[in-house]
């Protein structure tokens, strides 16, 4: 099942995407809440009934899907959580070549550093360095704290495509990633979440790319990650609580726009693909902050 967040009616609203169209599941019960996060907390991540509502949805709750105004998959996520130097090569090409990691790195985004779907991301007036990562995106879909390898996955109810887009130059301004990161509109989820049960157990073994007006600028595998999400999961359940709703953001390959010669920064005008295999395909042009 692929469920699509939109904005009608002048609120937030879910959908059921099928092919072409998609079901608005609000247009079926109009008491179910426009965010996901609070229809996972309200089912313990059960998406059994958001399915049962798509089944029974009358031929006026069908949409056509081109057109619509895409939100976030999540609307308001609690926790943005997100893993840095996850694949090897990826490493390699930066400052870190000389200290691989042994732990998961992990730090936190604001939700107003992330904008949906065909919206414009925003290179920030303060900085030309803005940089494109493609990530996978898991999304808990019920409370978990101290996982186990063999549990991790049962909280995990669905996954999505990102751009973790950075500006580098605030990024090395310290050892802290914080300000480079969080920018506001300088990255994007979505289109939409595939539920964990159409993909390989952790998102493994998809081809994962990002592409600049065409060009492909990253191409890699998730089975390529240093710390793939079990283990992720297992490490940050040591001492964070995830609740329905959070995003986890796994890391981006080779190929980043910093370490190529010369550097390649998204400029306004161009259009950002990343392209996750059986996920989809997220799709951002680049405007410059008014």
């Amino acid at each position: 099942m692929k469920l699509v967040g939109f904005i009608a009616e002048g609120g937030p609203r879910l959908g059921v995407v099928e092919g072409e169209r998609l079901i608005d599941l609000n247009a079926v019960d109009n008491r179910l809440p426009g965010d996901l996060a609070a229809v996972l907390a309200a089912n313990d991540g059960d998406l059994a009934p958001l399915a049962a509502l798509a089944s029974r949805a009358p031929a006026s709750a069908y949409r056509p899907l081109e057109g619509i105004t895409y939100a976030l998959p999540v609307a308001r996520p609690g926790k943005i959580i997100c893993l840095g130097l996850n694949y090897l090569e990826h490493v390699k090409e930066g400052p870190q070549r000389d200290n691989i990691p042994k732990y998961p790195s992990i730090f936190l985004r604001c939700l107003s550093s992330f904008t949906a779907h065909e919206q414009p991301l925003m290179r920030p007036r303060a900085s030309e360095q803005f940089d494109y990562e493609a990530e996978l995106v898991a999304v808990v879909g019920r409370r978990a704290k101290h996982l186990t390898p063999d549990n991790a996955l049962s909280c995990i109810v669905g996954y999505a495509c990102a751009n973790e887009g950075s500006v580098r130059e605030f990024q090395r301004h310290t050892t802290q990633w914080t300000m480079g990161k969080n920018f506001d509109r300088t990255g994007a989820i979505g289109p939409w979440l595939v539920t964990a049960d159409e993909l390989p157990p952790g998102g493994a073994g998809l081809n994962i790319q990002s592409r600049i007006n065409g060009q492909v600028m990253q191409s890699d595998n998730t089975a390529n990650m240093m710390f793939p999400l079990v283990e992720t999961l297992v490490y940050l359940t040591k001492g964070i609580t995830l609740e329905p709703g959070d995003v986890i953001l796994t890391g981006t390959p080779s190929g980043v726009g910093h370490a190529r010669r010369p550097p390649v920064w998204m400029k306004a005008g161009d259009v950002v693909e990343i392209d996750i295999e059986k996920v989809g395909v997220l799709r951002n042009p680049v405007a410059d902050e008014p």
